[in-house]
């Protein structure tokens, strides 16, 4: 019998993961169990993916508040610090904030603005038009600001972020002051040491501002690359894609784990014969059409995965196909073109008029977006997510 399903993506539970629990096994038995207790079958190109947060808890990647401070002070000076371009995020940055303002007398905070860097907005683009500022070129105080916009919370969790972060840094033991601006250059008039907190642009951004006389430029991703009295530490993130674990201290991004997916990948095929492949995901790429934000905090979508997951899709778009190619045809005929068309597609399709439409996005960042939208952050409990049918076209 033809089969009727295409793509399904299934969350499955399993044990809540501790330091030093043997992830792989855990991976393989849940899934497994899963696949029994439901009566489904398990195929090769399955995709079983792991979210970072437990590899990241297995790995016992995690690092005090303390230790933040300790390396900002030892590599920014301890004196005042430009902290430029963070996320508006209580679970993401704010933890992060306190200890970089710990390691501080002084923070000088300059936010991005109408929004942060994944779409959080400090105010909307109407109240900017209104009121003739250019974000491209104006840098507003924090009295400007608020003499202009009042008080703008986000529409989400009501959270002030701009009294927050200041109270937050005060609350550390720095003082703090506040400006909004666009250009990264606009830091250096207040001070030459600089802290960039973007995520995607961080590159340009510290670029930039070597170009123009920062004396001493640290992104997140330069903070906590190495232990700090024995904390975690991320080689090649630092703290970009952490996030809050206690009120003091952090859970880090996962430190390598391609051994990882092999090993769950080399497991899987010993118990279950099928060739399936693995990926640690992080945030996915998508945007919430409401609140305008990017759920794209980590600094990759996927941390890391077998091979067989590395490409692009190289997919004809049907209905191309049928309103193009096939116009004449109908019903039985119709299928059976489009059938021999995929059949006999080349193993690149870039460039193809036939494949116009079709997502040209790597499959790592379009599976991940997929899992990540699966399991939820919440408490549904699904750290692992099983993808079934993803390589499949019309005609399997």
């Amino acid at each position: 019998m033809e089969r009727k399903i295409g793509t399904t993506s299934r969350g499955v539970r399993c044990p809540i993961i501790r330091e030093g629990d043997d992830l792989a096994k855990i991976v393989v038995d849940s899934v497994i169990e899963a696949a029994e207790s439901e009566g489904f079958a398990l195929r090769d190109r399955d995709v079983v993916a792991v979210t970072e947060s437990v590899v990241a808890r297995a790995q016992g990647n995690y690092a005090s508040v303390d230790a933040i401070a300790a390396d900002v002070r030892a590599k920014l000076g301890g004196e005042t610090v430009g902290v430029i371009f963070p996320i508006l995020s209580r679970n993401r940055f704010a933890i992060c904030l306190r200890g970089i303002a710990k390691g501080a007398k002084k923070i000088v905070l300059m936010l991005s603005y109408p929004s942060d860097e994944v779409g959080n907005e400090l105010v909307s683009l109407d109240k900017l038009d209104a009121a003739g500022v250019n974000p491209y070129s104006d840098v507003l105080t924090l009295e400007k600001y608020r003499e202009l916009f009042g008080v703008n919370k986000h529409p989400f969790t009501q959270v002030d972020y701009v009294q927050y972060y200041g109270d937050l840094i005060r609350e550390s033991g720095a003082e703090v002051e506040i400006i909004f601006a666009n250009n990264p250059r606009a830091i250096l008039s207040y001070t030459k040491n600089v802290l960039t907190c973007d995520i995607h642009s961080r590159a340009r951004t510290k670029r930039i501002l070597k170009e123009a006389g920062a004396e001493t430029v640290c992104g997140l991703d330069d903070i906590l690359t190495a232990p700090v009295n024995g904390s975690g530490y991320n080689e090649k993130y630092g703290l970009l894609g952490s996030n809050k674990s206690t009120e003091d201290k952090i859970k880090l991004f996962p430190k390598e784990c391609t051994d990882l997916v092999l090993d769950i990948q080399s497991r899987l095929l010993e118990r279950t014969g099928k060739h399936m492949e693995v990926m640690v995901y992080g945030d996915g790429a998508f945007k919430d059409p409401m609140g305008k934000i990017w759920e794209l905090a980590d600094p990759s979508v996927s941390v890391a995965d077998t091979p067989g997951l590395e490409g692009t899709p190289n997919e004809l778009k049907l209905k191309y196909l049928a309103d193009n190619d096939f116009a004449n045809l109908s019903g039985a005929a119709l299928k059976a073109a489009i059938e021999d068309r995929i059949r006999q597609k080349e193993s690149n399709l870039s460039g193809n008029m036939a494949s116009q439409g079709t997502t040209p996005r790597r499959l790592t960042d379009l599976i991940g977006s997929l899992c990540d939208l699966t399991s939820g952050s919440g408490d549904k409990g699904t750290p692992i997510v099983l993808v079934q049918g993803y390589f499949d076209n019309y005609t399997n």
